[in-house]
């Protein structure tokens, strides 16, 4: 089944201006059980594509739900509000989506709801991991219900706005100068390694150790802070390969140096961590 949902933020009450074009979650479901497959119920994953918080990656979006389909996973592609949008628009729409999906998962035969995000994309996607308990999520519609994701999959992710960020998704997404005090407070508040805790749910994550434009620092230290804290966590560095290469295979490359074959593995490994968050029924 597919569908797409808008989803409910109030930018009035957060104080930043409403995007310029219309966020929007597209739904993948399968089947119901019995039709192709007597699993009773399967997890869903949310992906939450990169793109600088400037505009949302069409490589990390539908390519990479088909390939969670294609394994027998519920998929979503969450298509947030970006720049002029600030913080926490984007944030406030995926944490609608989690708890829509979570209304309607008896529905949809749905057991664990999760987050992918790809670069900032992946900043998005670990806010809600880590700070889903914020004041910022308490006045949505549906508050009632969770909107921590059951885990999450960081792929070359901006998750320090500190020392080691993608600089430009810093600015798209605090929308002030990092020198100010304004810039100081959100840089502090939205360096997600400073927040994990170990309410902060499982994590995957894989990033290169070539990465020119998100260092790949950012997961270092985010794996660090789950081995600290006592949070489940697999972590995967590459030695070749750049930045945003989604499948790492030709169906996502925009030119030949964004198909890495040693690094196509990162998707069975993720698949295999997914199932050992929701193991499969006989």
């Amino acid at each position: 089944m597919f569908m797409t949902v808008q989803p409910r933020a109030d930018y009035a009450a957060v104080s930043c201006p409403a995007p310029e074009t219309v966020p929007e979650l597209k739904l993948y479901l399968l089947p119901e059980p019995g039709a192709v497959s007597m699993q009773p119920e399967r997890p869903l994953v949310i992906v939450v594509p990169g793109g600088g918080y400037e505009y949302c990656s069409a490589r990390e979006a539908e390519p990479i739900a088909m390939k969670l389909l294609a394994a027998g996973i519920h998929a979503a592609v969450l298509r947030y509000s970006c720049a002029p949008a600030r913080w926490p628009a984007a944030a406030l729409e995926l944490a609608w989506s989690i708890r829509y999906i979570r209304s309607r998962a008896a529905e949809w035969h749905v057991n664990a709801v999760a987050v992918c995000g790809f670069s900032a994309g992946g900043h998005l996607a670990g806010t809600l991991g880590t700070l889903w308990h914020r004041p910022e999520f308490a006045a949505q519609p549906m508050a009632e219900i969770s909107c921590r994701p059951d885990f999450q999959l960081l792929c070359y992710s901006v998750l320090t706005l500190g020392e080691f960020t993608h600089p430009r998704s810093r600015e798209n997404l605090l929308g002030v100068s990092p020198d100010s005090p304004a810039g100081r407070a959100g840089i502090e508040s939205l360096s997600l390694e400073k927040h994990v805790t170990r309410q902060t749910p499982p994590a995957f994550l894989w990033h290169t150790a070539a990465d020119g434009s998100v260092p790949v620092e950012n997961s270092l230290m985010y794996a660090s802070a789950c081995r600290r804290n006592g949070v489940p966590f697999e972590l995967h560095v590459y030695e070749t390969g750049g930045h945003g290469l989604a499948t790492c295979e030709p169906l996502t490359a925009r030119g030949p140096e964004q198909v890495v074959p040693d690094d196509t593995g990162w998707l069975d490994c993720a698949l295999r961590f997914i199932r050992r968050r929701v193991p499969e029924k006989p």
